[in-house]
């Protein structure tokens, strides 16, 4: 028996790497498996996945092993309401957030009248029910535009699978460069600054034309109780009008993504007892001198974090052997690039022979 297969589902789009998203299984977290007491924005656990927050109670956010049963997930990302809010002032926001590197959208031909669909897929679960808002933000230069569409969760507790479908957007393009110009947002809490307008915007509008006032209007806030938590996994936005099975990709090919925009030289966190990164072998009155090359070649020349990988895990500091005893001394990064940085220390003494070792984190997330 031969089965037809409609040409719109063999087509590059489908059949290429489909998923924008990076890291959209949850199972990459270099940084941390688990930060508590989050109050404010950054990359706190899984990699690629920011959260923005500003006043808007509490959290511990972990990459937990609660995922849907049955559908090839390991982890998903988890917020949990440690200290609530339940009453969020107007500025008050709390989202989670993947920005994606405009020359990686550019064949969605936005700004032609060619500018192709979006499907987001994602499974979500939570001890609050109700409405949630996504948005999807054009960063462009010249004028930000960005729409919004919901979903509900419907059962507490339980996992449901959710997918939206948005139009190209045929008035405005991406921007071709290595910074942030499509950006997926998760509203979790907003305040009346982003959500105190008559209508959701669910079209793409210049936001100084419609405002920021209709970006979340119907959002829950999930920071109103300390019984509320909140899972994510198996993000995927393609290019489609449907969604497809969620696209899994080796561990190794994830990571390797994942390390254009963080790398570092060991396992543990800068303040382990763990080995790894650099080590020299030092001459007396030498500046130990090395030349480190960063693969996968990062997104933009990093920001540079070193630290002694033994005892302490002091930052900007060698630890070192000398005639059977440890010292330390400063170190620093006087050059970097996509490709590698240099890092030497100048105060090495005339009696220390020996050795020294440094670690390292290289940063250039968007």
């Amino acid at each position: 028996m031969t089965t037809k297969i409609p040409a719109e589902l063999v087509s590059d789009e489908v059949f290429g790497r489909r998923n924008l998203i990076i890291n959209g299984d949850m199972r990459v977290a270099q940084r941390a498996t688990s930060t508590s007491s989050v109050t404010d924005s950054g990359y706190h656990t899984v990699d690629r996945w920011e959260t923005a927050a500003s006043s808007a109670g509490t959290w511990t956010i972990s990459q937990s092993t609660t995922v849907p049963s049955g559908e090839g997930f390991a982890y998903s990302q988890k917020f949990d309401c440690t200290t609530a809010d339940s009453s969020l002032d107007a500025s008050n926001l709390l989202i989670f957030r993947q920005k994606i590197e405009g020359i990686n959208v550019q064949h969605l031909k936005y700004g032609t009248s060619s500018a192709k669909k979006l499907t987001l897929s994602f499974w979500v679960r939570s001890a609050k029910t109700g409405t949630y808002i996504v948005e999807f933000f054009n960063d462009n230069s010249s004028e930000n535009k960005t729409q919004s569409q919901s979903y509900t969760i419907n059962s507490a507790n339980t996992w449901e699978k959710k997918t939206i479908t948005i139009d190209g957007d045929t008035a405005h393009s991406i921007e071709n460069t290595t910074n942030a110009e499509l950006l997926v947002y998760f509203w979790l809490a907003a305040g009346s600054t982003y959500s105190g307008g008559g209508s959701l915007n669910t079209s793409w509008s210049a936001i100084d034309t419609v405002g920021n006032t209709v970006r979340a209007v119907g959002q829950v806030n999930l920071a109103d109780s300390t019984s509320n938590d909140w899972y994510i996994t198996g993000v995927q936005l393609e290019v489609s009008d449907q969604a497809t099975p969620f696209e899994h990709l080796s561990y190794g090919e994830e990571l390797a993504m994942c390390q254009r925009y963080y790398q570092k030289s060991s396992d543990g966190t800068p303040a382990q007892n763990s080995f790894g990164g650099l080590q020299l072998s030092l001459l007396q009155n030498a500046d130990p001198q090395v030349v480190v090359p960063l693969s996968p070649n990062l997104r933009a020349a990093p920001s540079m974090t070193l630290y002694s990988s033994y005892g302490s895990g002091t930052s900007s500091q060698w630890y070192g052997l000398a005639f059977g005893n440890s010292f330390s001394a400063n170190a620093r990064v006087f050059q970097t690039s996509t490709r590698h940085f240099i890092a030497d220390n100048g105060d090495v003494g005339a009696s220390q022979a020996g050795w020294c070792e440094i670690g390292w984190v290289a940063d250039a997330e968007l």
